[in-house]
């Protein structure tokens, strides 16, 4: 493992962490081309020694285009990372022609989309930007679990509880927003992790029971006889989990109706 030099300007440094905007970047993921995809060098924890007797591994610095892409694309780049759309090399290429070298680009988004900042992007559910910071596609549901996991595998190290509530509920959030049922779910991320098989049906046993909740809190409401607003101030409800439940309700119906 080896330390990482921040780069003025751009840092991918977790933004979970409580450090400074320009802290020490640290790993990163699959660039979001259509190019051949290439592994860059893992990155560790600062300070992180080398082979026994050798002390700490020099310093490796952060990829020189990070620092220009993030001035050049600052939405994507900058203070909030983005999920990036898919082609976005050769977007790059096509924007920028004659700017950057294609093996130095491919190399800098690798690091970059394999930064911990832009995993915790993914795994946040964003959508996918392009160059001018507009969001264009959702991330596919494998790719959000990829996110949510591999994030969840570098924060076990400062507080293992923490990291599994923090997975368990951005699973809930990935599998809510992805509208796929258990069975098709699965198959589409289609992992054969242990962990990650565990946290899933965690995710989706959380998601049953709000399944149940949301049904008891509507045969309640229709019962009452009461308005939507009289309803949730008699039981000190928010009325927006109110119309949620019931938006829900209609949303299923209209998935089923033939």
């Amino acid at each position: 493992m080896v330390e990482i030099v921040p780069v003025p300007g751009y840092s991918h440094g977790s933004m979970s962490e409580t450090t400074p905007p320009n802290t020490p970047p640290t790993e990163a993921g699959p660039t979001p081309s259509s190019e051949p995809k290439r592994r860059a060098p893992r990155a560790g924890k600062p300070g992180a020694r080398g082979p026994q007797g050798q002390g700490p591994r020099a310093p490796r610095p952060v990829h020189p285009l990070l620092q220009r892409l993030w001035e050049l694309h600052p939405r994507l780049f900058g203070a909030r990372f983005r999920p990036l759309k898919l082609g976005i090399f050769e977007d790059l290429m096509a924007r920028h022609p004659g700017a950057f070298q294609k093996e130095d680009l491919k190399q800098a988004l690798g690091q970059h989309v394999r930064s911990t900042r832009y995993l915790e992007a993914v795994a946040s559910g964003d959508l996918r930007h392009d160059l001018d910071g507009n969001a264009v596609e959702p991330v596919a549901p494998e790719h959000v679990q990829h996110a949510i996991l591999e994030v969840f595998r570098r924060r076990q190290g400062r507080d293992a509880e923490a990291a599994r509530t923090w997975a368990r509920a951005r699973l809930v959030q990935a599998i809510d927003a992805s509208g796929l049922d258990r069975d098709a779910y699965l198959e589409r991320v289609h992992t054969q992790d242990a962990t990650a098989l565990v946290l899933v049906d965690e995710a989706w046993a959380q998601l049953a029971d709000q399944a149940a909740r949301r049904e008891a809190l509507l045969r309640a409401y229709r019962a009452s006889g009461q308005s939507l607003e009289a309803f949730a101030e008699m039981y000190g409800l928010d009325v927006a989990l109110v119309r949620d439940a019931l938006a829900r309700e209609t949303a299923g119906a209209a998935s089923v109706s033939p």
